[in-house]
């Protein structure tokens, strides 16, 4: 089994940046592919950015290219999501997943294990 535990959401002001973490235990060697998925208030949920951790290649929702960056600590099962630039619609509850895929999907049908996600809030 795979636990991910997110952290470091918050409030922030349009234009803020914020630094999310998700710390992978477990079977950590039963996955090759990590991502940062969000579901805004009352809309479903929507792929931000995928890192396959075997080059490490990327992919990103086209929402956020240049504003965020996935990257992973292998040593430390750790995955981040440095966001900035903010926007109000970035307001989301935010999930990290973990699966198997040989590239960088944002397919959630290629995620297996999924956090309990943490809020970001953006405000104008």
């Amino acid at each position: 089994q795979v636990q991910l535990v997110e952290s470091g959401g918050g409030s922030v002001q349009a234009g803020g940046s914020l630094r999310l973490s998700c710390v992978a235990s477990g079977y950590t060697a039963s996955f090759n592919l990590m991502g940062w998925f969000r579901q805004p208030p009352g809309k479903e949920r929507e792929a931000v950015a995928a890192i396959y951790r075997g080059n490490p290649s990327t992919s990103y929702a086209d929402s956020v290219k240049g504003r965020f960056t996935i990257f992973q600590d292998n040593a430390k099962n750790t995955l981040y999501l440095q966001m900035s630039s903010l926007k109000p619609g970035d307001t989301a509850m935010y999930y990290c997943a973990a699966g198997s895929w040989s590239f960088p999907s944002l397919s959630s049908r290629r995620y297996n294990y999924w956090g309990q996600g943490t809020q970001v809030t953006v405000s104008s």
